[in-house]
């Protein structure tokens, strides 16, 4: 297997994956936790911003969660000078409303929101991540997603990272030179088995696992980034 690199989801960021014990790079994806922030959030420009930064470029196995599995096709596709052997996309959504981007882009105009204490940014915080109940207040996921600055506190995410839209997931999938795994949990409401099946490619269900299958169980994934699709 090659060397392994783990993109995390809108909202969270790199600290995510502390409960894998595999040797591994974590990056930060732009815009959240200590990376830096971009003047415009698109697919691309995140894919080329985590390229940049890797270590290692040769014969990466990528899994990526959410956004992070986007990231993680885009940067299969052999246009930023990496090598990516295998991709495994855990709990993509792939379906977007109209409604869906109109929050989003919503999201992405209101300013930074700022808290008189830090647990009611880590509250914030687990909200956003989507990982309430899945990590504990004083974890290094949670202190990694929020900052103080001048006596007060705020996210570590730049609001406009929302502004990324949908991804073009068939284009995706046809120009990646990857093996391609498209994983989600068995109760993940942002997917269904049918909406991933029709996309083609090697589809993996996680059972009685939700969206965050990465942090409700690291072991599930194991299986599924570890070995060639069949």
């Amino acid at each position: 297997m090659g060397s392994l690199v783990l993109l995390h989801g809108l909202g969270a960021n790199g600290r995510v994956w502390d409960g894998w014990a595999q040797p591994r790079v974590a990056p930060d994806l732009p815009g959240h936790g200590s990376a830096p922030t971009l003047p415009k959030y698109t697919f691309e420009a995140m894919a080329a911003a985590v390229a940049a930064a890797l270590p290692v470029r040769r014969e990466l196995v990528v899994v990526g969660h959410s956004l992070g599995g986007v990231i993680a096709l885009e940067l299969a596709s052999g246009r930023y000078g990496v090598q990516v052997d295998r991709v495994v996309a855990l709990g993509v959504k792939v379906s977007w409303s109209a409604d869906d981007l109109g929050r989003a882009g919503a999201l992405a105009q209101k300013p930074i929101g700022w808290f008189e204490s830090r647990d009611e940014a880590a509250a914030r915080f687990l909200k956003v991540s989507g990982l309430q109940g899945l990590v504990e207040l004083d974890s290094g996921a949670v202190e990694h997603g929020i900052k103080q600055v001048d006596g007060r506190w705020r996210l570590a995410m730049d609001p406009g990272t929302w502004a990324v839209g949908a991804p073009a997931m068939e284009a995706l999938i046809a120009a990646c030179q990857a093996e391609v795994v498209l994983a989600r949990g068995e109760l993940d409401p942002m997917n269904t088995d049918a909406e991933l099946t029709a996309l083609g490619g090697h589809v993996v269900t996680l059972a009685g696992l939700g969206h965050n299958a990465h942090v409700e169980d690291p072991s599930a994934l194991d299986h599924v980034h570890g070995q060639a699709a069949t």
